[in-house]
């Protein structure tokens, strides 16, 4: 069994092109281009358990060679993967089911007929491979760059193949993000945690791409730093998500989650005080609040704008084609990886991101509490807009820390919370003014926020 730690990145033509003479692989390259042609041929049951057990079986051609591989998906963050891989070199382009044994099959499918997998889609696709490697301060790193052109074809149904993938050989993880993001800097390239056999399966059937990923699991005594390491690569990793599936079908509704996720990424950066300096998250920040400058009233349009709606895909594909999106993912990927927000924090701040979160969050959702100063906008409701971050710090960790909190009525806080920063984004009118007064007095009225907000 080999594990595998890679990071795909979507590309144009034209990128892949200019890859395979940028500067920095050229200068890195140990083994010039070579060129293959794989002919991949993908496996399943009727009701597709290998894909609800992340499972991937694949029969791999490559020249005169015939390969069986067996995938498990692993740990997946923001683009960057770990997977277990098992590969049997075959005398012919038949599964042999033999190997599929206890010493890799997963225990979850044990049950499982092995006869009924048949072939489901094929990925074919031309793969440049070069070995990339420089020496990173005492240490080696080795990473296999592959660019790939091809298609995934499910029954009438195909989608192009067009990527960089990074494979570490030896080194550090965050040396497959370092180059990536070096790259990103001249080139469009998007992280795309999506593998080929996913694609296979959401060509063959569009539901089957799971956007969600597993929500965090905190507890009192996570300590900050735990915490907002968690949740910063889940809101990253779903934001991941959410933009290659509304790149892929445009749906509306998939780029108003997108947007949330990095409002909630800010929020969360926002909200740390001494535990995560300016100055460590400072050329985040900037990129994020970039995104959100330019996005967010396009958002806000569109909710009363058919023909904004409309025109989104194409702006958005047009953002996928710069640089900023790429760029900013990549960089907050290593920044989490490196725990950025670490970095030349005094000794205060140290003792606040060791704190456990049982303590740390009450006092928070107090401070931030009081200081949204609820009445005052009862009287004031037009000034409610100039409260928007606030809210959206309390909301963010409402929303996937409130199981940390032992008070009542914590989901229903949420719910009342969100329904206030809506009503902060609308126009201002008499009935919206009304609504936000009504609002501010309903949340003052629930149980958690008194007790929260003492």
């Amino acid at each position: 069994m080999n594990k595998e730690t890679e990071i795909k990145l979507r590309a144009s033509r034209a990128t892949l092109t200019a890859l395979r003479d940028h500067p920095l692989l050229k200068k890195r390259n140990k083994s010039g281009w070579e060129q293959r042609e794989l002919f991949n041929q993908y496996f399943d049951t009727p009701e597709r358990d290998l894909a609800m057990a992340k499972v991937a079986l694949r029969l791999r051609r490559d020249g005169d060679q015939v390969i069986q591989t067996l995938k498990t998906r692993g740990q997946s963050v923001a683009g960057l993967s770990e997977r277990n891989e098992w590969d049997w070199t075959l005398a012919k382009a038949k599964l042999d089911l033999k190997k599929l044994d206890d010493s890799c099959w997963p225990a979850a499918l044990a049950e499982l007929d092995k006869k009924q997998l048949q072939p489901i889609f094929t990925t074919d696709f031309v793969r440049q491979r070069a070995e990339i490697a420089w020496g990173r301060g005492k240490a080696r790193v080795v990473i296999e760059a592959a660019l790939d052109l091809g298609k995934v074809i499910a029954g009438e149904g195909e989608e192009e193949i067009c990527e960089l993938e990074l494979e570490l050989r030896q080194g550090e993880p965050d040396a497959l993000l370092e180059l990536a993001a070096e790259l990103a800097a001249d080139l469009a390239l998007m992280p795309c945690d999506i593998s080929k056999a996913e694609r296979g399966y959401r060509l063959f059937d569009a539901g089957s791409y799971s956007l969600s990923l597993p929500a965090p699991v905190l507890s009192g005594e996570t300590s900050l730093d735990d915490g907002v390491a968690a949740l910063a690569w889940h809101l990253l990793g779903s934001s991941q998500r959410l933009a290659e599936q509304y790149r892929f079908n445009g749906h509306w509704r998939l780029l108003g989650e997108w947007l949330e996720q990095l409002v909630g990424l800010r929020a969360l950066l926002g909200s740390l005080g001494q535990a995560a300096p300016r100055a460590s998250s400072h050329d985040l920040r900037v990129l994020l609040d970039e995104l959100l400058h330019d996005w967010r009233p396009r958002l806000q349009a569109g909710q009363l704008d058919e023909q904004v709606r409309k025109g989104a895909p194409a702006q958005f594909a047009a953002e996928l084609e710069g640089t900023r999106w790429g760029l900013f993912s990549l960089s907050a990927s290593r920044w989490l990886l490196a725990r950025g927000w670490t970095v030349g924090r005094n000794n205060r701040g140290n003792r606040q991101g060791a704190a456990p979160l049982g303590n740390w969050l009450p006092t928070l959702i107090a401070d931030e509490g009081a200081a949204l100063q609820l009445k005052r906008y009862v009287q004031q409701p037009e000034d409610l807009a100039e409260q928007l971050p606030r809210i959206e710090r309390l909301l963010v960790w409402l929303r996937l820390a409130r199981e940390v909190l032992d008070v009542p009525e914590v989901d229903r806080l949420y719910g009342e919370l969100n329904k206030l920063a809506e009503l902060a984004h609308q126009a201002i009118d008499p009935e919206v003014l009304a609504a936000r007064k009504a609002q501010a007095l309903a949340i003052g009225s629930l149980k958690a926020w008194r007790q929260l907000v003492k």
